[in-house]
């Protein structure tokens, strides 16, 4: 495919912007106010690839048109090496044209950002408390193979050592570009400890994975708060504290209910939770902007609902399937390790497609 004119006109526009940028960081008055650098940096490291890619597309382009003409030379030995190297560019160009479609696609602002990832036991009893718990230590592992830091914020642990719910922090750069299509319901089939006839039960998780909220990005007011202190809980007795440090924060306008007693201080349980209601908040607002942007769009793209069932792990086959995409490997002990390298990228070029294809459509 050729790009449009439309599209080349927006390409030399953002490549006259980026040079624009180039001389103001050059400027010694923008040198000399480090926050006017610093945005002008960050928005020329913005359009960096983008810009470079569209410099190697015009490269391209510009030796095709001189292969194009001498191809008809007639000197049969140099028009049939224009017309292989014609060939050999116009796959180059093509790859070069699909890269700009995406690099040309909106930003998701919440890409580089940490990430919450709440999960839940679903139906199947002790045994999705376990799941929940092997699902916490796949993306743990995950975390520490991509050297991110991992924070527990608030769990619920069962008697078994598995996870009513467990919610943490994963903090890296580009956390939520890379999770964020986890959201959903994680069904898993095995044979649970307690089974005596080995008969396969299936169980299910809930995950949600929402982008931390910054400072200043959700409006928290005091007034909206309702705080509630309780003496910690347990399971089976255990990390029961004396004192009233648990926290419970309902947050009115919405209804939305946080609790934190891992700590054992009620000021870091209520910062914990704090952390958690803001990035719920926020969630929620981002999906009441998607919402109104789906509306008046034919297609929706990546949806992400978190009721979609979008992966079963097979214990007995060592498969794991996602379904929003077919991929199926059976390699469940290694990605169950943290290892998935082939499931991410897949579920990315995936939802990027899509979004490509309803970016043309519209």
């Amino acid at each position: 495919m050729d790009m449009s004119p439309l599209l080349m006109n927006k390409l030399a526009q953002l490549e006259n912007k980026f040079q624009a940028l180039e001389e103001s960081m050059a400027d010694p008055k923008i040198i000399a106010d480090n926050d006017a650098y610093q945005k002008t940096a960050k928005e020329h490291a913005d359009l960096n690839e983008l810009v470079n890619t569209y410099r190697q597309y015009k490269q391209l382009r510009s030796e095709a048109e001189e292969n194009a003409r001498l191809a008809n030379d007639l000197d049969r030995e140099l028009a049939e090496m224009a017309q292989a190297e014609l060939e050999e560019g116009k796959i180059k160009e093509d790859q070069l044209e699909q890269k700009l479609a995406l690099l040309l696609l909106p930003r998701d602002p919440n890409d580089e950002k940490n990430i919450i990832v709440e999960i839940r036991a679903g139906t199947g009893g002790d045994e999705a408390a376990l799941f929940a718990s092997d699902l916490f230590r796949m993306y743990a592992r995950y975390a520490e193979l991509n050297r991110w830091k991992t924070e527990i914020l608030s769990s619920n642990e069962t008697s078994g050592g598995g996870f009513k719910e467990i919610i943490a922090l994963l903090s890296g750069k580009g956390a939520y570009s890379r999770l964020k299509y986890e959201s959903g319901v994680h069904r898993v089939q095995r044979v649970p400890a307690t089974e005596n006839q080995g008969r396969i039960h299936t169980s299910a998780a809930t995950v949600a994975v929402l982008p931390e909220a910054e400072e200043n990005e959700v409006e928290i007011r005091p007034e909206d708060l309702r705080v509630d202190v309780y003496r910690s809980t347990g399971a089976g007795g255990q990390h029961v504290n004396t004192t009233d440090s648990a926290v419970r924060i309902t947050h009115l306008p919405s209804g939305v209910v946080v609790t934190c007693q891992d700590e054992r201080s009620q000021h870091k349980n209520r910062a914990k939770a704090i952390k958690v209601l803001a990035s719920r908040l926020k969630d929620a607002q981002d999906r009441a902007q998607k919402d109104a942007m789906d509306a008046t769009r034919k297609n929706q793209v990546g949806s992400g609902d978190r009721s979609e069932r979008i992966r079963t792990y097979n214990y007995p086959q060592n498969r794991v399937t996602d379904h929003r995409i077919g991929l199926t490997l059976h390699k469940l002990d290694i990605v169950m390790q943290g290892d998935m390298s082939e499931i991410i990228p897949p579920l990315t070029a995936h939802f990027q497609a899509e979004a490509l294809k309803a970016s043309r459509e519209n």
